[in-house]
């Protein structure tokens, strides 16, 4: 084997060998332990004819010989949908896991919001899956019933067959597919769903992760493992400042090195940039090698356009001098100015946040083949329907002549939201006149990112002779993600529900308002978006006021948030709130459920019998999403890293769950991104251009800066299902920085906190 050939396949392969076998070994016999027992399985490329057999709606297909190949609308990106989504339609039908298939969805309208971000796949569409399920079941009862002469309500569906309760008669849902197929499909009013309780799988302590044997194989297919015969390869020289272009280029030296095959001056994007490629010159090549070679031959000369003065130093003071003055009053309650004329004592804070880039292990690629008016691609999309728009326009051809395949992700985090790099790859292949790689390169990801906007904050408590906080006032200022779409830069009711508007208060006095800050740089979703800088200056501030009551801080943050209660619009001085797209009757602000997520992590870490011995802990909580969590960290000195995250507790409830490992390991992960945000996070900008490039200096936190052990708990709950990727992340800086405190007495209102300790 030469190095050229030497693949993630290979390279995973090779090493298996090595030992033997025994790491592929034991992951398949922990994942697949037997028939009984082992997941849904992956589709092939060629499915049945959905013409044949069973086929109520788009999400659910019985073949007659029995298999049931279920199709995943929303992406892979490690969350796990494809391992809880199925398993959620398999329960409501009555099928058996052994005998299930997984689809995934190319782009396309006929399947509603397709977008995997804000953490709604199973929030607002756990109802939508079990409906697809419960279609197919009644159609099979309904089937089997009219063969036996019988009613339906006497039969049930389980074990992948229709049973005649009474006579213990039974077919096979193969059997029933093709009858059952012909039948009329159940009008949404009438499809009667099961008990929660009864789906079998739901919630259980262990279900397989679809693709976690493939990825450890190697045989998983992400973007960049896409290949198509002819296939090109192509990278951009992208403009180092968002909105400057090429003023002038020679090709002449890239040309001349071997493989590179064209030289295409990519469209030069206008505001609002949307999700519009950035320009600049891409170079197209035979192999990925010969294309960044030519790339880096490239004689360009930029013109930085109107953002190459844009320094983040200086607009750190432009957004701290924006919220020292009057904002635009976005929650009222009380009096806030006269309840800080009489107070006893005042604290006060400003914290600032600074762009955070997604930095996920898979840099975006995107492979398009544009032939014949019509173009294919093959993606790593969280948004496959906004790729097939992009490629579309970028094409000037109609949206139904464009077809998104989506690949499994290697992270995503928002980032993979956008289509630019889609849509770059689809022009490139009319230009070349064959298949495309756009590949992206570590640098090209952290210099071109839509970054998480930044923030400043400025907070005052007022407290009366008791130390009861009696008046709270909040300003922040930031540049919204509105602004890459073309509104101006002062954020608004739908982005303050991030941590400001729903944030549960038992104050008689609260004022919170929103301060004017231009946009520099494309800002785009980011996981758990605003929530990153408001939970970290509320949780910050919250522990200061403890500090200044000389007051043990989870008695102080149970004391502000006040006794368990829903609060509606009137109770939180507000005339509207976005949450998150849900119902205030469906998904109320519920400071109960609040208190009880500080309650169980503070006794899950042994809180007062740690503090006693020394430990330096620290707490924060907040809601997001519709779920409530609260993180307890444990930090020590530590010679080299000056301190280090010995071990975190984190309790979540996001209402009723379907899949109780992935929650977990969603958990682990946001608290690890967590402390990687607080620690290392922060892009900073010099004359329009990210001063950052690679992890040797857009770091991530390393094994020796990650918990020793992270310890989860899920809430039990009944409520309806809340968010779970986004909402574990918030509350994380803030608890980190006052463990820091807690141990240093040094506190700290800036990220990144290395900085600082």
């Amino acid at each position: 084997m030469t190095p050229e050939e030497l693949g993630r396949r290979s390279f995973l392969v090779a090493l298996s060998g090595a030992f033997g076998g025994l790491a592929i070994g034991v992951v398949t016999r922990d994942v697949f332990a037997d028939d009984a027992s082992r997941g849904p399985s992956v589709a092939p490329e060629a499915l049945e004819d959905r013409r044949k057999g069973l086929a109520p709606n788009v999400l659910v297909h019985v073949a007659e010989d029995g298999i049931v190949t279920i199709t995943c609308p929303r992406s892979e990106m490690g969350q796990g949908i494809r391992s809880s989504q199925p398993v959620l339609i398999a329960d409501e039908l009555g099928a058996s896991l052994s005998r299930v298939v997984v689809r995934q969805a190319d782009g396309d309208k006929k399947y509603g919001d397709q977008n995997t971000d804000g953490s709604t796949s199973i929030r607002r569409f756990e109802e939508t899956s079990r409906h697809a399920g419960a279609a197919a079941r009644m159609m099979l009862i309904s089937a089997a019933a009219a063969k036996w002469k019988v009613k339906p309500e006497t039969c049930e569906a389980k074990d992948h067959a229709v049973v005649h309760v009474a006579t213990k008669r039974s077919l096979g849902f193969g059997e029933l597919a093709a009858a059952a197929g012909k039948l009329p499909v159940p009008k949404p009013d009438t499809i009667v769903l099961r008990p929660r309780s009864s789906l079998v799988n739901i919630a259980r302590p262990s279900l397989p992760l679809l693709d976690g044997a493939s990825i450890v194989r190697g045989t998983a297919r992400f973007g960049a493992d896409v290949k198509l015969d002819g296939m090109l390869i192509a990278v951009v020289a992208r403009p180092p400042v968002v909105g400057g272009k090429p003023s002038r280029f020679d090709a002449t030296r890239a040309l001349a090195i071997p493989g590179v095959r064209k030289v295409v001056e990519m469209p030069t994007p206008k505001p609002p940039y949307g999700f519009q490629p950035w320009g600049g010159i891409a170079v197209i090549a035979d192999n990925t090698w010969s294309a960044m070679r030519g790339r880096a031959a490239l004689d360009i000369t930029w013109d930085d356009g109107p953002n190459a003065t844009y320094d983040s130093v200086a607009f750190k003071e432009t957004m701290l001098q924006a919220v020292r003055a009057p904002g635009k009053t976005m929650r009222s309650l009380g009096d806030v100015e006269a309840a800080f004329k009489t107070a006893n004592s005042v604290v006060e804070a400003e914290y600032v946040v600074p762009h955070l880039a997604h930095l996920p292990m898979e840099p975006p690629v995107a492979v398009a083949d544009f032939k014949d008016g019509k173009c294919e691609v093959w993606a790593p999309t969280q948004h496959p329907q906004a790729a097939m728009q992009e490629c579309a326009r970028v094409l000037g051809i109609a949206d139904d002549k464009v077809t998104v395949h989506v690949t499994l992700l290697g992270g995503g985090f928002g980032r993979k939201s956008k289509a630019d790099f889609a849509s770059e790859a689809a022009f490139l292949s009319r230009a070349a006149g064959a298949p495309v790689r756009v590949q992206w390169t570590r640098e090209d990801d952290v210099r071109h990112d839509y970054y998480n906007t930044t923030n400043a904050q400025r907070l005052r408590a007022a407290l009366d002779g008791t130390g009861k906080v009696v008046a709270w006032h909040q300003r922040t200022a930031f540049p919204p993600i509105a602004t890459t779409f073309g509104a101006q830069g002062i954020p608004s009711i739908r982005d303050l529900q991030q941590g400001v508007l729903d944030l549960a208060l038992d104050v008689p006095n609260v004022q919170s308002e929103a301060c004017p800050a231009d946009a520099h740089v494309r800002i785009g979703w980011y996981r758990s978006v605003y929530n990153i800088f408001h939970a970290f200056s509320a949780g910050s501030f919250i522990d200061e006021i403890a500090h200044a009551k000389k007051a043990d801080p989870r008695d102080v943050w149970l004391e502000i948030i006040g006794p368990a209660r829903t609060l509606g619009l009137k109770d939180l001085g507000v005339t509207e709130l976005a949450n998150y797209g849900e119902s205030l009757e469906r998904h109320p602000v519920d400071a109960g459920r609040l208190r009880n997520v500080i309650e169980r992590v503070t006794k899950s870490a042994r809180w007062d019998e740690r503090k006693q011995s020394g430990r330096a802990l620290g707490l924060a909580a907040h809601r997001s999403f519709v779920s409530y969590t609260a993180v307890v960290l444990h930090v020590v000195e530590d010679p080299i890293h000056k301190v280090r995250v010995e071990e975190a507790w984190i309790s979540m409830d996001p209402g009723a769950i379907v899949n109780r490992d992935r929650v977990a390991s969603q958990m682990e992960g946001a608290v690890v991104m967590g402390i990687s945000n607080a620690l290392f996070g922060g892009i900073t900008m010099r004359n329009g251009v990210a001063e950052q490039s690679n992890f040797r200096d857009a770091k991530i936190a390393r094994i020796a800066q990650v918990p020793r052990k992270i310890h989860v708990d899920i809430v039990p709950s009944v409520s309806p299902p809340g968010g779970v990727g986004e909402p574990g992340v918030p509350p994380v800086g803030a608890a980190l920085a006052n463990a820091v405190f807690a141990l240093t007495g040094k506190r700290i209102r800036e990220i990144p906190l290395i900085r600082s300790v």
